[in-house]
């Protein structure tokens, strides 16, 4: 087989079908061409002390070129960062969908996929976006789905106070599970605050495949008391809803992560809810350093590296397209290494936990090069 490139590390890792090991993935224009077996290459892109994974996928950040608040260009922010496949949380809705569109999906070479704001505004507008209930529009909702078609995902409701501010959360989510029950979508779900709305009353409202985002918050709405995970949790999860852990720069705690993952509830997906604030931050806020978070609390490895490959590729409906690596795959790769020098790991409370770092080495999207100083590892044959 002749291959455009063959990227070569110490270990090609693909959690999907369970690889782990020294190898080689080979690419042929924008596919995966094979993962065994002799090929010959144009390129040779060598990385012996690398990990080459899929291309990251981050299931909750703001990529958004205009039109949002929040939003930060993907292919300036994330796609270096090793991130080729990103979900926007609400950044557009309805009224501003089409803008969205053409702004930031067409034009960035980042895969973006929207789950698209309950309101109709999105977050173009200071202060929450669900604070005015007439913008939680069902039929505005509905229709911008049934346009957008699979570039929408589904539908971002987040009801915590930020967010509605004095407007009745079990309004907005009866508002939500309307369109979601129109169109076969998912929600991404941000939680109220359980003194004002029990977590239990919230939680079985969710459907399986609907996403509790901001999982390891320490306040306003823990998922654990006493360091154990809350019965009504466990149950949620038991029915197939899913948790995301959506760090930001509030909700990432580490007591909350390590009780957590100590009492068997590591995160389904990892994801930095990347926005506007975090650019220009030293060390840079992205997707390696959260996994390194994770790593530090101590979830394993293996279940790290599927949180943002594996798990949200199917969660977005996108497998076997990407998140893994296979013959005949979008050729979406990351190559990371592991820092041991980097800069401390802290959560948003300030809290410092000692460990290395994730960095991202090389980022390949459809099988072009698009970050990296490759020309360190380029052997042409």
């Amino acid at each position: 087989m002749h291959a455009d490139l063959l990227i070569e590390a110490g270990r090609v890792v693909c959690p999907a079908t369970g690889r782990d090991g020294p190898g080689a993935v080979a690419i042929l224009g924008d596919r995966i061409a094979a993962v065994e077996g002799p090929v010959t290459a144009r390129r040779v892109l060598r990385f012996p002390e690398g990990i080459l994974l899929p291309g990251l996928i981050d299931l909750h950040a703001h990529p958004a070129v205009s039109g949002s608040k929040f939003g930060v260009a993907p292919d300036a922010a994330m796609l270096p960062r090793g991130v080729t496949t990103v979900l926007s949380q609400g950044d557009a809705g309805a009224d501003n969908w089409p803008d969205y569109l053409a702004t930031t999906i067409d034009a960035s070479r980042t895969r973006v996929r929207l789950a698209i704001n309950l309101s109709r505004r999105g977050e173009a507008m200071p202060g929450g976006c669900l604070e005015l209930a007439d913008d939680a529009d069902v039929d505005a909702c509905i229709a911008a789905i049934r346009a957008g078609g699979a570039a929408i995902w589904g539908i971002a409701a987040n009801v915590s106070s930020v967010a509605c501010g004095a407007t009745e959360p079990r309004l907005l989510v009866r508002r939500a599970l309307a369109v979601a029950a129109q169109t076969g979508r998912p929600l991404l779900y941000g939680l109220h605050q359980p003194e004002a709305w029990p977590l239990a009353e919230q939680l079985a409202l969710l459907r399986p495949g609907d996403v509790v985002t901001y999982c390891f918050r320490r306040v306003p709405t823990p998922l654990l008391a006493q360091g154990r995970v809350l019965p009504e949790v466990r149950a949620a999860r038991a029915r197939g809803v899913l948790f995301d852990v959506g760090h930001g720069m509030t909700s990432f705690s580490f007591p909350m992560a390590e009780a957590a993952i100590i009492d068997g509830f590591p995160p389904d997906t990892i994801s930095t809810d990347g926005y506007a604030r975090h650019v220009g931050q030293v060390p840079p806020h992205d997707l390696p350093r959260t996994m390194a978070k994770l790593r530090a609390a101590g979830m394993a490895e293996a279940a790290i590296f599927a949180a943002v490959t594996a798990h949200p590729a199917q969660i977005l409906g996108l497998a076997p397209e990407i998140g893994q690596l296979t013959a005949g795959a979008c050729a979406d790769l990351t190559v990371l290494s592991w820092r041991t020098d980097a800069a401390p790991l802290a959560d948003v409370d300030g809290l410092v936990r000692p460990g290395g770092c994730w960095e991202p080495l090389l980022t390949v999207r459809a099988g072009s090069i698009v970050a990296g100083d490759d020309r360190a590892w380029d052997d042409a044959e």
